[in-house]
């Protein structure tokens, strides 16, 4: 059974920065990627960022030169570094791990406030 559990949401004001992490564990074969995705309320879910095990990335277009996303593959954990936020950034996060199916995490908020 593999379990996603996503950390580091909070309340912060306009132009701070937060950092999310996302543990996997349990019986993991290999990891094809893993990312951070966002629902706002009223508002479908969007990329945020992913990474593949090979360090290749992929942004959303409203989060780049912002966002910074990394991967420690010993700890299978991936990392949100988020600067300059702001309240269109107030989400819910959410981790997915692809490990041949995808795997999410429960979520965790992000409030940025003006």
């Amino acid at each position: 059974q593999v379990q996603v559990v996503e950390s580091g949401g909070g309340l912060v004001q306009a132009g701070g920065s937060l950092r999310l992490s996302c543990a996997t564990s349990g019986r993991i074969p290999s990891i094809n990627y893993m990312g951070w995705y966002r629902q706002a309320p009223g508002k479908p879910r969007e990329l945020v960022a992913e990474i593949s095990r090979g360090g290749d990335t992929n942004y959303g277009d409203s989060v780049k030169g912002r966002f910074t996303i990394s991967v420690d593959n010993a700890k299978n954990t991936v990392y949100l570094q988020m600067n300059a936020l702001k309240p269109e950034d107030t989400a819910v996060y959410y981790c997915k791990a692809n490990l041949g199916r995808d795997y999410w995490g429960q979520g965790t908020q992000v409030t940025v406030s003006s």
